[in-house]
């Protein structure tokens, strides 16, 4: 079968089902091979540019021909037989409109496979989904088994925590301007044994005022903007830290604000959002995990130097 990848956490899926796509999007870089694969589509933002800029780039795309444009040449020479697209954000990744005007111009013969997540259920259940949709049932069963397991082993860690001792948790996916990570994220935060009360499991990421940041006062502070690595977050940490009332908060004076890369954790529904989940764990209850634990804590660095 050849399947055709337009966002980043598909193609983890598929190569975590023992599949390789013959075309991905223009951000599929995991596994590395992927990223040797023709890309479907370009984007009209500049990644590099900085937080404030790429917003007003995102927000003049959308008011004109849109942020993402497919190749259709690419399209039709890697001629797929499924393709796998995203329903859940048109900022994110190509939307399925996008794909289905495609492959109707183009007259494939090809299946759309739409993902929509908004959970870690839901990203199971997409697994499940493209593993049938490719013929691979009995391993898509197997990796959900396993990051289920995963799942629990962080809940087990977590689970004798008094609900006194679960601190206010923020993850800003977005600094200029200050946006809130929603979907899965609420729900990653709280099996990791934190609260989260800046938004509900489910609820779409969305700007916030500092002010309401600020009132909340978060005791842990996550930075992981959607598509940043840890050096573009770095670049622009400013947009936090310029703000007034940011030393005030009880994450910046107890030491408690880190960076996680959001180009490839928190912010892609595939796999690896149990690894966000296992990084998340770590930062908000460090005191669970003995040394010499076998946890990863690649793509996490401090946000900050912790205080004197």
């Amino acid at each position: 079968m050849r399947i055709a990848t337009l966002l980043p956490s598909a193609t983890e899926i598929v190569h975590a089902l023992g599949a390789e796509p013959v075309a991905v999007s223009h951000e599929c870089d995991y596994p590395p091979e992927a990223a040797e694969k023709p890309a479907l589509n370009r984007s009209h933002v500049d990644p590099d540019a900085s937080s404030s800029e790429i917003d007003n780039q995102v927000l003049e795309a959308e008011q004109g021909a849109g942020v993402y444009e497919i190749d259709l040449d690419a399209l039709e020479a890697a001629d797929p037989d499924l393709i796998v697209t995203q329903g859940i954000c048109d900022v994110c990744a190509v939307d399925s409109v996008l794909v289905e005007e495609a492959v109707s111009e183009l007259e494939l013969n090809a299946e759309i496979l739409t993902t929509d997540p908004h959970s870690l259920g839901d990203v199971f259940t997409d697994i499940q989904r493209i593993g049938t949709a490719i013929g691979e049932e009995h391993r898509a069963g197997e990796l959900c088994t396993d990051l289920r397991k995963r799942v629990r082993a962080v809940e087990s860690r977590v689970e004798g925590i008094d609900t006194d001792d679960r601190p206010r948790v923020a993850v800003l996916d977005w600094l200029d301007p200050v946006m809130v990570a929603g979907h899965w994220v609420p729900e990653l935060v709280e099996t990791a044994g934190g609260t989260y009360d800046l938004a509900a499991p489910g609820d779409r990421s969305e700007p916030r005022d500092w002010a309401n940041v600020r009132e909340y006062d978060p005791e842990v502070l996550v930075a992981a903007p959607c598509g940043f690595d840890l050096d573009q977050t770095a670049e622009n940490l400013a947009d936090l830290t310029d703000r007034p009332g940011w030393e005030e908060l009880s994450a910046v004076r107890d030491g408690r604000t880190v960076a996680i890369d959001g180009s490839q954790f928190l912010n892609r529904p595939g796999p690896r959002l149990v690894d966000s989940l296992e990084l998340l764990a770590q930062v908000i209850h460090p005191e669970a995990f003995e040394e010499g634990d076998p946890v990863a804590t690649e793509g996490m660095e401090p946000l900050l130097a912790p205080p004197a």
